[in-house]
This record gives C-alpha cells, structure tokens and sequence, in this order.
C-alpha cells in the first residue's frame, strides 16, 4: 500500500504545470464557471472580473471598464507568450533577479522596523528655524506664493460690487460679510488670506496661465472674465515674488520632512556600522 501511494506521489510531481493548469480550467467550466476572453489556453472567467469592476458605476462605464481590463489582461497574456517563445532558457532565468529581490526587500523590511522603533518624531519649532536659518537658499522661490481671497460670480451680479468691497477690507467684520454676501451670490469664494498658497493652484482656479494671471494684476486686485459669463476677482493679501526667500511658515513642513529625514538616514547609517563592527569582533566577519 505504501509502494503504491509513493509512485502515485512520483508520478503526480512529474505531471506537467501545462496539465495541471488545463485540469483547473475544466474543474472550473464544470462547475459553470463562464469564460469571457482566451488567449491560448488561458481562460478568463466572469468571476475575475466581478471582483474587479469598481462599485457605482453607470452601465456604460462599467462596459467600457470591462472592456479594457479583458484588453490589458490579453494583452499581458500575449506579449508573456511571445516572450517565452523568443527568448533564450538563459535569459527567462529571473533567479538571481528573484533572489536580489528577495534580499532588497528583507532588508528594507528590517530597516523600516528599526527605524519605526528607534526614530524621534518630536521636532521643535527652534530646530525648524535654526534648519531654515541655516539653509537659505534652500527656499528661494521658484515661483511667487500669495495669501488671498478670491471668487468666480457671475459678472452681471448686483452683489459684485460690494462683495469686492468687502473682500478687500482689513475689517474681520467686513470679510465675514464679504462670505456671507458670496455664499449666496457667487459660484464660488475661498478665504485662503490666513495661509500661503502657490500661484499655480489660483491661477487653474482662474483658468489661466501664471503669466496672464499675474499680468492683469493691477495693485491687489486681478480680475479675469470667462466666456460664459463670469468674472473671477482676487484680492492678494500679501504675495513674496519669485527669486525671493520664502517665509518660514511656509517651508515648516518640508522642513520638519527635511530633518525627519535625515534622522532616518542617520539610523539607518548607524544600524549598518554597528552590524558592521559587531560581526568583526565576534569573529563573522574578517578580510581575509
């Protein structure tokens, strides 16, 4: 009896993956498993694609969806097939890649669990400034960043004129009418006056370019219709030119990403040599 099951063990591990594959697509098509696409003998069935279809989509995006997942699944199908057939046993050996993988990862791994354990996440608003002080031109603007209060209304609006007064004024009592006047007046307001923003951002909110937004600036005020009606007003509160050091408030937190950072590294620098010097005076270690 045992002889038997040991060359029934001997003659399945002999079996071909090619069989193997095919006697799962039979189990599956048995058991009513509707195939979709083929390449080959790959089979994709309906099942796959349920559990990739994202949820809430209209019929036609999720036709036009499935469409493109069977395309790009037969797709990876036929150029693995063409690659298997062109090229040369040497080079469809991934092992030593695999194995290279395989180790980047493990160690990765450990590095991310060291430093996770080890790494002094606290950051003081003095080691940010000291950082910022001593690295000015590490902040030199590339382009301008402003503080602003804009909207987009419609230019015929009668509320347009006092909303622009208002919006513009250093009274808090005003702006807070200005907001007021605008949530039900203009298509849309943002009070961004107590933070930095880049010019980049204001401009797409005005749906233009950086140079034609900063062009029809005229004092504090720019003002750029649309062609379908509408008037896109900003007040720029404060703004630091290109060329220009950016404010500390500004840079806080790439700066603390900055240090955080570097304290990895550093951790990670340390862990190296202190395996490095561990392994020596253990004896695992020797140049021979």
């Amino acid at each position: 009896m045992k002889k038997t099951a040991l060359i029934a063990l001997v003659m399945l591990s002999t079996v071909s993956c090619t069989w193997i594959d095919a006697l799962k697509h039979s189990v599956r098509e048995f058991f009513g498993e509707e195939v979709v696409a083929r390449v080959g003998s790959e089979r994709l069935y309906r099942s796959a694609l349920e559990d990739v279809v994202p949820r809430g989509l209209s019929p036609e995006d999720s036709v036009a969806f499935v469409r493109q997942y069977i395309n790009s699944w037969a797709s990876e199908k036929i150029f693995l097939d063409v690659a298997d057939k062109e090229l040369s046993k040497s080079e469809k050996d991934v092992t030593k890649e695999l194995e290279d993988y395989r180790m980047s990862l493990l160690k990765y791994r450990f590095e991310q669990r060291y430093i996770n354990e080890r790494l002094d996440t606290v950051i003081t608003e003095h080691e940010i400034r000291s950082y910022y002080e001593a690295n000015p031109e590490r902040f030199i603007l590339q382009d301008p960043i402003v503080k602003v209060r804009y909207m987009v209304i419609p230019a015929s609006s009668k509320s347009l004129k006092k909303i622009t007064e208002k919006m513009s004024s250093n009274d808090v009592a005003d702006v807070l009418e200005a907001e007021t006047l605008a949530s039900s007046a203009a298509i849309r307001y943002v009070d961004h006056s107590e933070k930095w923003m880049d010019i980049l951002p204001l401009a797409l909110e005005a749906r233009t370019d950086v140079t034609t937004l900063l062009g029809a600036m005229d004092k504090s005020f720019i003002r750029i219709p649309d062609s379908e009606g509408n008037l896109f007003v900003a007040y720029v509160t404060d703004m630091v030119r290109k060329g220009k050091p950016a404010p500390l408030e500004y840079c806080t937190d790439r700066i603390r990403d900055i240090i955080l950072s570097s304290r990895k590294h550093d951790l990670v620098t340390s862990l190296e040599q202190d395996l490095l010097e561990d392994a020596r005076s253990n004896g695992k270690f020797k140049i021979l």
